[in-house]
């Protein structure tokens, strides 16, 4: 049959509203020399993300490809740059929801026999539209059926009415737009308080998608994020409800500048567009407790001591910039008293639950704990200067290594980033395992945890996309404590 073999084109899509969300795919095979629709399909998948919709919905046409031809070669066609990067081999593939359906995705075909390209979301509208029919009938309870699909004529008459009003501006003389196709769409995101992408760059789904890491320190302030908020999809939310139902006038002010700020945070800078929401952690430290003041080592081998009086009003105060802001949907905590005690005044202000994390608490100083920086340096001069030197020193007494630490919080990190993918998530936490989230996102050597001055009850932001990358979106913000 390899002579007679035929030439597909696969056009797929897929999408979830709300990321993860109710999600669907739509797949079409083309005749790849006449463009006649072969096959259509299209599925409501249930919850889940953006970008595993697009692998099921680029399973989908793969196989039903092979089942019109086993010895095809087929072109893949996507407006999703994650996938088409994946399947590439440009991109690396971390997700673990996503690395099955891609390795299954390309046993379908011999390697060598199917190639992918990325398109404009414009000119993918057969799959996007089988895709919307099936979270639609989702919505109404049921299974999306090729009878009663509209997919492909509904698609057509888009071209066509595109090609009219293209055909006729120009007939008047008017100057073709430069804006990419459905740039409409993109003011009305920015409308809404959305970020919209620079001109040729592909959009994003708006009808399918969200619109939407040393021992205490000091009180140093050393932002390195433009604005100084946090990162979120709510964007809007937070532009309505304001400083706390305030009435208009001055008092307006800083609600806005916090959105302005938070749009600043949220935006997808250098990544793809399409890649979908990246799990943004927003890193709280907690309050001061009464060693923080006096520059104590605390770690989680002390006396695991709640917070003061002047942290509790600092766990206040970060609480109501977080309300005003609205961007968090979820809140993870180390599981010592002052991080708890912190996390659920903030979760009794956004009227969220409190999840409990091992792998967020604070390193064990050995027998350092609860002494300061000269007293460790007087009593054990020797494993101080040990422990400044190597990240694989330990504290006098067994305590834990930055090494150790660091291990432990990459392993966090991973774990969280696939539980709260394309969510903003609140991470309660410590100085070192704080500074430990940055440092890695960073890629910095061990030592710059000594370089950083992280004060109590600061926010940090790193942003985890889907591709493996990481962005610092925010560092030792502590405006809301003025």
């Amino acid at each position: 049959m390899t002579g007679s073999a035929r030439k597909f084109v696969v056009e797929a899509d897929g999408g979830s509203r709300g990321n993860p969300g109710p999600a669907g795919y739509g797949a079409v095979v083309l005749d790849a020399a006449t463009g006649e629709t072969l096959v259509e399909a299209a599925e409501y998948l249930g919850v889940v993300t953006n970008n595993v919709a697009e692998y099921r919905g680029l399973l989908a046409g793969l196989r039903a490809a092979a089942e019109l031809d086993p010895d095809a070669t087929v072109h893949v066609r996507m407006d999703s740059k994650l996938v088409v990067e994946q399947m590439s081999g440009r991109w690396k593939i971390k997700h673990p929801d996503m690395k099955p359906l891609a390795t299954e995705a390309a046993r379908v075909f011999p390697p060598g026999r199917v190639t992918y390209e990325w398109i404009p979301r414009a000119d993918n509208k057969h799959a996007d539209r089988l895709a919307n029919e099936a979270m639609d009938a989702g919505a109404r309870g049921e299974q999306w059926s090729p009878s009663t699909s509209t997919a492909e004529l509904d698609a057509a008459t888009d071209r066509a009415a595109s090609a009219g009003r293209t055909a006729g501006s120009r007939r008047s003389g008017d100057r073709p737009a430069a804006a990419p196709a459905g740039a409409g769409e993109a003011a009305d995101v920015a409308a809404a308080g959305g970020d919209a992408p620079s001109a040729g760059e592909p959009l994003p789904r708006t009808t399918t998608r969200t619109g939407a890491g040393s021992a205490a320190s000091g009180g140093g302030e050393a932002a390195v994020s433009g604005g100084g908020a946090i990162a979120g999809e709510r964007v809007g939310r937070a532009a309505r409800t304001g400083a706390g139902g305030a009435a208009p006038g001055a008092a307006e002010a800083p609600a806005a500048a916090d959105v302005r700020a938070a749009k600043v945070v949220a935006s997808p800078g250098w990544g793809p567009p399409d890649m979908g929401a990246p799990a943004t952690f927003v890193l709280l430290r907690h309050g001061e407790t009464p060693l923080t003041p006096q520059k104590r080592f605390s770690g989680s081998g002390g006396s695991d001591p709640s917070l003061s009086p002047v942290g509790r009003e600092q766990a206040e105060r970060v609480a109501e910039s977080l309300a005003r802001r609205g961007t968090i949907e979820a809140i993870v905590a180390s599981p010592l008293a002052r991080t708890r005690e912190t996390a659920g005044i903030v979760a009794a202000r956004l009227n969220l639950a409190v999840t409990v994390e091992e792998g967020l608490r604070e390193t064990d100083f050995g027998a350092w704990e609860g002494l300061t920086f000269g007293e460790v340096r007087d009593r054990h001069p020797a494993d101080l200067d040990a422990w400044l030197a190597s990240p694989d020193a330990e504290p006098t007494g067994g305590g834990e290594s930055f090494a150790a630490t660091a291990t432990r919080i990459a392993a966090t990190r991973d774990k969280l980033v696939a539980a709260y993918a394309g969510r903003t998530v609140l991470l309660v936490s410590h100085v070192t395992p704080i500074k430990t989230f940055l440092r890695l996102a960073l890629g910095a050597p061990p030592e710059s945890l000594f370089r950083m001055e992280l004060s109590a009850a600061s926010l940090s932001a790193v942003a985890y996309y889907a591709d493996g990358g990481a962005s610092v979106r925010l560092f030792n913000e502590t405006s809301h404590l003025r």
